[in-house]
């Protein structure tokens, strides 16, 4: 990773803005509502606010900072999610058991890593590897803010009161642009990230793809269409679903994404604002990538590759309903062509996480970060809105297991071109 920043003063700023950004969001949750965990997949929101410490305590100050002296040494164990670098780890399906430190306790180790840090980045130059440690944490926090915020609504949703993450202004909205199509010429493409700015190592190296003529929807697939693919029995016909996501959809017995719920025979759906009424115009989210692909089937269509997805959006500027907008849900995309690209939901591929051609992995500890997940994952793209938006880019490549349902993800549409 290069160098990232270019004045002296940028680290410390960057740092404390996005350290006070996790803050924010915790901020107005009890100490139960920080301390429980609703399923192994997710994590408490205290662990969140530790483990984002952790991370800076032991791959900078441990390496940096004269003298450092570990506030309690339990926390290497605790707080260390998958580094077996570092050593051994907590279960994670267990995470919620953690009831002692106490939140108290969390937020003064939070207060003294930041003092740590700041002392070490206002106390002069620091090397280019230092730098680039300190860069992979505040995008490495910026990756549990989403996930605070992904988590606490799976939490929340499991209360039968429904109760709201935050009291935000919601009305529906029955006008979105109608479904149509760009096309794309394909060609041989640069795919991957400019190794000249920061990225995670998955987005490298650049290198040529190539990508055959295709088409690409102008906007998400919405609820009100999605609802149409369940009433045509889109959950009870297996011939649509891979078979994986067939024999966990029957078993499972799905039949709506993961938050609607069906109330006197009026679909709603829990949001970070609790349950409110279904908008047949916003996008769908919360599905799975079987789901997508199902979806997808039946349309007619499929869902694209990433490399077709970074393609489309290559030229597109990295605007929309990001976390910063304060909606916390997706938006109705009445824009066209191409609306949406960034921001409101992640976006399905059916590219499998793979390393690109000649993909290294990085040296130490922080190489686990990315590479020895590449396997039974597939890509999401584009962000959504409980994103940051300095955290995305168009060649950014998240991944997560087919099944998986909790996380902002929804359906864009591709298709060959005739």
């Amino acid at each position: 990773m290069k160098q990232p920043f270019t004045q002296a003063h940028e680290p410390l700023d960057r740092y404390r803005a996005v350290r006070g950004q996790t803050e924010l969001l915790a901020a107005g949750l009890s100490t139960e509502d920080c301390a429980l965990q609703s399923m192994p997949d997710a994590s408490p929101v205290k662990w969140h606010l530790a483990h984002t410490s952790w991370f800076f305590e032991t791959f900078v100050l441990e390496k940096f900072a004269d003298g450092h002296i570990a506030p309690d040494a339990s926390y290497r164990y605790l707080y260390n999610s998958y580094y077996n670098g570092v050593g051994k780890q907590f279960p994670r399906a267990q995470r919620g058991l953690i009831s002692r430190p106490s939140l108290e306790d969390i937020r003064h180790y939070r207060a003294y890593v930041d003092a740590r840090m700041t002392m070490l980045m206002a106390g002069g130059k620091l090397p280019e590897t230092a730098l680039s440690l300190i860069e992979l944490g505040m995008h490495h926090e910026q990756q549990h803010q989403e996930l605070i915020l992904t988590d606490i609504k799976h939490l929340l949703s499991l209360n039968p009161t429904a109760p709201a993450y935050r009291s935000i202004g919601w009305k529906t909205d029955d006008i979105v642009a109608p479904l149509d199509w760009t096309t794309m010429n394909g060609g041989v493409v640069e795919i991957g990230a400019d190794p000249a700015r920061f990225a995670f190592d998955n987005e490298l190296p650049r290198h040529k793809q190539y990508v055959a003529p295709f088409s690409i929807a102008n906007r998400l697939v919405t609820n009100g269409e999605y609802l149409r693919f369940i009433e045509d029995d889109g959950y009870r016909r297996h011939g649509l679903w891979l078979a994986e996501g067939w024999n966990l959809a029957s078993t499972q017995d799905w039949q709506a994404p993961i938050y609607w719920k069906q109330i006197d025979g009026v679909w709603n759906e829990f949001t970070l604002n609790g349950l409110q009424p279904l908008d047949h115009a916003r996008p769908v989210v919360h599905v799975s990538q079987f789901e997508a692909d199902a979806y997808a089937r039946w349309s007619k269509a499929r869902l694209p590759t990433e490399f077709e997805w970074e393609t489309a959006a290559a030229a597109a500027p990295v605007n929309g309903n990001f976390v910063e907008s304060g909606a916390l849900h997706p938006h109705t995309q009445k824009h066209r062509p191409l609306a949406g690209m960034f921001g409101d939901v992640w976006e399905w591929t059916q590219s499998a996480y793979a390393p690109y051609p000649g993909y290294r992995i990085t040296e130490g500890a922080v190489g686990e970060y990315n590479g020895k997940f590449m396997s039974n994952q597939y890509v999401l793209r584009g962000g959504s809105c409980v994103t940051p938006q300095s955290h995305i880019r168009a060649t950014y490549r998240n991944f997560f297991p087919s099944h998986a349902r909790w996380q902002f993800s929804g359906i864009r549409l591709a298709r060959d071109s005739d």
